[in-house]
């Protein structure tokens, strides 16, 4: 069996996930099962190929292809004939489509080939759940994938529970939770405490990850630290004294490192698909305080695992409970267990290759 995946947001959890599902379908005993390629693009953000080739099982083919995230009608025909291209080329057996833009693409391309195959797609996140965009914009893209799921078929693949429930709503779907390389994960766990509170989140400093929120939340606890791992556009409203930036890092032992470093995580999402930092995270028994979003309360159980939020007063009492060490411990052995329990990329992978081959 033959299978190509088609993802044109390869960045933050994303390319997170797409490692992972490289390196289990890279392995060799499921490789006699099914055979895996990966058609990507790499207009965000300047992708490094070559960093992708260093992070990427040897044994899963990299197709860069161009792909943007708006809607550009002659960038876009150029993508669909290009992904034909390939398509042709691979004769794959299975194609499954990754976030809205190659789900349009890639199924466009798919029509083109006049040939039946297995066509599965997953949002990790619908587009039309974006706070940064008009009205008419979320009835667009709403109205696209209602019609396009109608038009060319096809199973969605939901990657977490609140999406598995609108995805229900579209057209048929299956659930199959994003998950994380617990085993890797665990070699950087290390008990610790700082002398002051510090809490912290992982990504880039986009409008999705809400610093606005984060600003405003560090300015009302000047006694605590706070830790923005990573960097992006955005960085400007980063203004509070009391948090540090680290800028951009490569190197993902490095992340693990200064996320291993923080006592509470805190996620200030306006959107989620589901948030592979967060399930890292709660691998290294991090509590949870984040937003309460699609995603978001996929992954955290108020008041067991972390807690949930919708006014920014709430955290007084959220961080009060969690200012106690004791009680920080009890709620990230919660997080890890839940991660055993449903978010291990072993697993869930496996459920994957399974559908791939009913």
């Amino acid at each position: 069996m033959r299978v190509v995946h088609v993802v044109e947001a390869l960045e933050g959890g994303v390319y997170t996930y797409f490692k992972d599902l490289s390196t289990f379908f890279g392995n060799e005993e499921i490789a006699k099962t099914a055979t895996t390629a990966i058609i990507y693009s790499g207009h965000r953000n300047g992708v490094n190929p070559t960093q992708i080739k260093a992070d990427f099982s040897p044994n899963v083919p990299l197709v860069h292809i161009s792909m943007v995230r708006e809607i550009a009608p002659f960038q876009d025909l150029k993508s669909i004939l290009k992904l034909r291209k390939e398509l042709k080329k691979i004769n794959p057996d299975v194609i499954h489509l990754h976030s809205s833009k190659a789900g349009v693409l890639g199924r466009i391309a798919y029509f083109f080939l006049f040939r039946k195959k297995k066509i599965f797609y997953t949002p990790h996140g619908y587009a039309f759940l974006r706070t940064d965009i008009s009205n008419s914009s979320k009835k667009l893209y709403a109205g696209i994938e209602k019609n396009f799921q109608r038009f060319f078929g096809g199973t969605i693949v939901a990657c977490g529970d609140t999406e598995f429930e609108i995805a229900q709503k579209i057209g048929p779907s299956k659930l199959i939770r994003n998950g994380v390389d617990i085993s890797e994960i665990r070699r950087h766990f290390l008990p610790h405490q700082n002398t002051k509170l510090t809490i912290g989140i992982v990504g880039r400093i986009t409008a999705a990850r809400n610093p606005k929120l984060f600003n405003e939340i560090a300015l009302r606890f000047p006694d605590y630290n706070f830790l923005w791992i990573g960097d992006g556009e955005l960085n400007p409203f980063i203004t509070a004294p009391n948090i540090k930036v680290t800028g951009w890092i490569l190197d993902k032992n490095t992340v693990f490192k200064n996320l291993n470093s923080i006592d509470i995580y805190l996620q200030t999402s306006l959107w989620e698909g589901l948030p592979i930092a967060v399930l890292e995270a709660m691998v290294l028994e991090k509590p949870i305080i984040a937003t309460n979003i699609i995603g978001n309360k996929d992954v955290v159980v108020h008041n067991q695992t972390g807690f949930l939020f919708d006014e920014i007063e709430k955290l007084n009492d959220y961080f009060k409970v969690l200012s106690d060490e004791k009680n920080r411990i009890s709620f990230g052995k919660n997080a890890l267990k839940r991660c055993e329990d449903l978010f291990d990329k072993n697993k869930n992978f496996k459920q994957l290759l399974e559908l791939y081959q009913k």
